[in-house]
């Protein structure tokens, strides 16, 4: 009984292994501080080329500076 219960549940323990994994990647990369300051490098440097405006760019800055300062008071 035991080794049905274990092939039926197979599936629905790798859908959940992945959902696990896929949710990691996202919280590592909305937490990881030197993605946020590449991003933030990334904004100035289309800001500096003419790609986006200065209302565009200030508004990218302020939230991702605001999640890089997050990021500092929580201690990571």
């Amino acid at each position: 009984m035991l080794l049905i219960d274990d092939l039926l549940l197979l599936p629905l323990r790798g859908v959940i292994g992945i959902f696990k994994k896929i949710n990691e990647m996202a919280e590592t990369e909305l937490s990881d501080a030197d993605r946020i300051r590449e991003k933030l490098m990334e904004a100035r440097l289309k800001f500096e080329l003419d790609e986006i405006g200065e209302e565009e760019y200030e508004k990218v800055e302020t939230e991702l500076l605001a999640r890089l300062d997050s990021l500092r008071e929580s201690g990571s």
